[in-house]
């Protein structure tokens, strides 16, 4: 029985990935402030993460063979993990995002090695606090904790870590983004669709299968930046496709205007990600062929 710490999952594919760890039989406590109750069976730690002393004594005497860490967005985040759980895993699991390579122009499927952590500047100065702050540099907060972690591989007091960089994530009746659902409401009337020209494809994966990723990782021996897509690029006027199949309507395209921001997954810039290393780790990915239809029928029916 692995002792498996989770910080955050309390909603969409981290709460999946609790159940996943429970069934499995490990032994999962989860860390968040009190806002959720985790799945039964898992012990319940509430502090908030972003207090070193209160998580530290909140944690007490307790090790880890593997903590996954849902909800690290900054490197003052990271460095406060660092430094409480010096000692106490022998793992770290961090979720990043395909955020993290937006400031690309690939020809091609992005690899991990397109963005090392370690030449990341850290800057834990900003104002990371401020949610606009973080919101507008989601993917730079994500950068600057990987290189936290990276920095820390080796040291003393630092521990083995990978940081699973994220494809966007479609799918289940808990999508609480609204991502889609922008889609419908438009293609619904037959209104517009903003979008970027050219409509740059782009790396998706189901909820499901980040969660069963996410634990896959979790129990292998494997460092450093991987990413987690699932095979089958695809495009804004694919997503309208499948919304248009489940809602009927008409798709309405048009290009968006300079300063005005385009919809969600209609990207300025070309950065799928590649898969390869993953694989070659030993995980298979589904097709987004194959579950997309699935994922936008069970989201905008909830």
């Amino acid at each position: 029985m692995r002792e498996v710490c989770v910080i955050g999952g309390s909603r969409y594919f981290g709460k999946r990935l609790i159940e996943r760890l429970l069934a499995a039989g490990d032994r999962v406590t989860v860390v968040n402030r009190g806002s959720a109750r985790p799945p039964a069976g898992a012990v319940h730690v509430i502090a908030d993460r972003n207090d070193e002393a209160a998580l530290a004594a909140a944690l007490g005497d307790r090790v880890f063979d593997v903590v996954i860490d849902q909800v690290c967005y900054t490197p003052v985040q990271a460095a406060v993990a660092r430094r409480v759980f010096a000692g106490r895993t022998g793992r770290y699991v961090m979720t990043s995002t395909i955020e993290v390579y937006a400031h690309l122009d690939a020809d091609g499927p992005v690899p991990e090695d397109a963005l090392d952590p370690v030449s990341v500047r850290v800057e834990p100065e900003l104002p990371w606090d401020e949610d606009a702050f973080l919101d507008a540099h989601y993917g730079e907060g994500k950068q600057q904790a990987e290189a936290v972690f990276a920095a820390g591989t080796g040291s003393a007091g630092g521990f083995p870590y990978v940081s699973v960089r994220v494809g966007h994530v479609l799918g289940g009746t808990d999508d609480f983004t609204g991502r889609l659902a922008h889609y419908a409401e438009r293609i619904r009337g037959g209104e517009p669709v903003a979008v970027t020209v050219p409509d740059h494809p782009s790396t998706y994966i189901h909820v499901e299968e980040i969660a069963d990723f996410l634990l896959w990782a979790a129990g292998e021996a494997f460092t450093g930046p991987v990413n987690a897509c699932s095979h089958g690029p695809l495009t804004t006027a694919d997503i309208c496709a499948a919304v248009q199949a489940v809602t009927g309507g008409e798709v309405v395209l048009r290009a968006a205007g300079d300063g005005e921001p385009a919809s969600p997954f209609a990207f300025g810039t070309a950065y799928g990600m590649s898969n390869a290393r993953a694989e070659e780790l030993g995980f298979r990915f589904g097709r987004t062929a194959d579950w997309l239809p699935k994922a936008v029928a069970e989201t905008l029916s909830a």
